[in-house]
C-alpha cells in the first residue's frame, strides 16, 4: 500500500527553474565532445571517471571537483577527467542511504523534491568552479531527465544492466552510457544490454510513448563479479579483457570500448588496490596494442579523505564504499598521464 503521495514536478518545469547559462552550455558541449571522442576512438586520450562513491554533501564534493579541475589542466593533453557526482545509490537490501536525489541531508529522512533541486545546484556549481561536467549513475531511469542536461557520462550499474527499462532509456541518451557487467559477471548479458542501448527503440516512459534513435556510444564497464557464495571475482586482468574483447568484436557493436572499474568486485572493495589495478592495466596497454585499443579508461572511487565512515559525518570522507584519498588520487592520475 502506498501510504502517502507527493506530486513531483515534471523535469521540464524544474530545469526551467534551474537552467544552465549560455557559458555553461558551451562548456557542456565541449566536454561531451571530448568524452565521446574517447569512446568512439577518435581520441587517444584516456577517460578517467573519478570521485566519491556517493555525493552525500555538497561542500566537500565541490572542493574535490575544484581540485580535480586544477589537476585537469596538468593532464588534459593525455586524459579526460570526469568527476563522479553520484547522487543515487543502489542498496542491496533496499534500505539505507539512497543518495542525495532521495535524501539531500543524510541525517534526515527522504525529501525527493528538495533532493532534485540540490543535485541540480551541485552540478551547476561544479561546472562553474572547475570547468568539468560530471558522471552519475542512472539508477532510476524515469528520473534521469532531471539531470541529463548537466552530465557528460552516465553509468548503468551491475544490478540494473539486465533491466529492460534501463536498456531502453540508455538508447535515447545523447552522451556515452557505460553499462556494467551484471553481478553474475556475464559478458554476454552485458553485450546484449549494449546492443539494446545502441538500437532504436519504442517504449512507454513517464506516461508517454517515446521513440529513440539508439545510442552508438553505449559501451562496457568491467567491475568484477560475485559468485553464488558472495565471493568477489575480478575481470580486469589481461586474459579477462582479451576474452571480452573477442566477444565484443564478434558482436558487431559500434565503437567497442571497455572502462575498467578499479573498485567494487575488482578490488574486493579494498580501495588501496585501485592503485595496483590501474598500474597492471596500464602495463597491459603498453604490452598489447589490441588491449590498448579497447581499454578506454578507468572508473576510480576517490574523495578528499581515504576510507569510509559509518557513524559521525567526517568532512570529505565517504559514507558508503571506502575511497582513495586525494593525495593518492593525484599521484595515480599523474602517473597514468605519464604512461598514456
Amino acid at each position: 500500500m502506498f501510504n502517502k503521495r507527493i506530486k513531483i514536478p515534471e523535469p521540464e518545469e524544474i530545469i526551467s527553474a534551474t537552467p544552465m547559462t549560455a557559458p555553461l552550455k558551451q562548456i557542456k558541449a565541449e566536454r561531451d565532445k571530448l568524452v565521446s571522442e574517447v569512446i568512439s576512438g577518435k581520441s587517444d586520450k584516456l577517460l578517467m571517471i573519478v570521485g566519491p562513491c556517493s555525493a552525500h554533501e555538497s561542500k566537500p564534493v565541490l572542493e574535490y571537483v575544484e581540485r580535480l579541475g586544477k589537476l585537469n589542466e596538468r593532464v588534459k593533453e593525455k586524459l579526460v577527467l570526469v568527476p563522479r557526482i553520484y547522487t543515487n545509490k543502489p542498496r542491496t537490501r533496499g534500505v539505507g542511504y539512497k543518495g542525495m536525489f532521495s535524501q539531500p541531508d543524510p541525517t534526515k529522512s527522504e525529501d525527493i523534491l528538495k533532493g532534485i533541486y540540490a543535485i541540480r545546484s551541485l552540478n551547476l556549481k561544479a561546472i562553474e568552479i572547475s570547468g568539468l561536467t560530471a558522471a552519475d549513475e542512472m539508477l532510476y531511469p524515469e528520473n534521469i531527465h532531471y539531470v541529463d542536461d548537466l552530465l557528460s557520462y552516465i553509468a548503468v550499474g551491475a544490478r540494473s544492466s539486465e533491466n529492460q527499462l534501463h536498456r531502453l532509456v540508455a538508447s535515447g541518451i545523447d552522451v556515452p552510457v557505460g553499462i556494467k557487467n551484471p553481478m553474475s559477471g556475464s559478458v554476454r548479458v552485458m553485450l546484449n544490454s549494449i546492443y539494446a542501448a545502441q538500437s532504436a527503440q519504442v517504449f512507454k516512459l513517464n506516461g508517454w510513448q517515446v521513440e529513440t534513435d539508439g545510442n552508438p556510444l553505449a559501451h562496457a564497464i568491467l567491475r568484477g563479479a560475485v559468485d553464488g557464495y558472495g565471493n568477489d571475482l575480478s575481470n580486469y586482468h589481461y586474459e579477462n579483457v582479451m576474452q571480452t574483447s573477442e566477444l565484443y568484436l564478434k558482436s558487431g557493436l559500434k565503437f567497442p570500448a571497455l572502462i575498467i572499474d578499479a573498485n567494487h568486485s575488482n578490488s574486493r572493495k579494498n580501495f588501496k588496490q585501485q592503485i595496483r589495478i590501474c598500474e597492471e592495466v596500464m602495463q597491459n596497454r603498453s604490452y598489447d596494442e589490441d588491449f590498448k585499443k579497447i581499454v578506454k579508461g578507468f572508473m576510480i572511487e576517490s574523495f578528499l579523505e581515504e576510507g569510509n565512515q559509518t557513524e559521525d559525518i567526517i568532512y570529505g570522507k565517504s559514507i558508503t564504499d571506502p575511497c582513495l584519498g586525494w593525495a593518492d588520487t593525484e599521484r595515480l592520475i599523474l602517473d597514468i598521464a605519464e604512461r598514456v
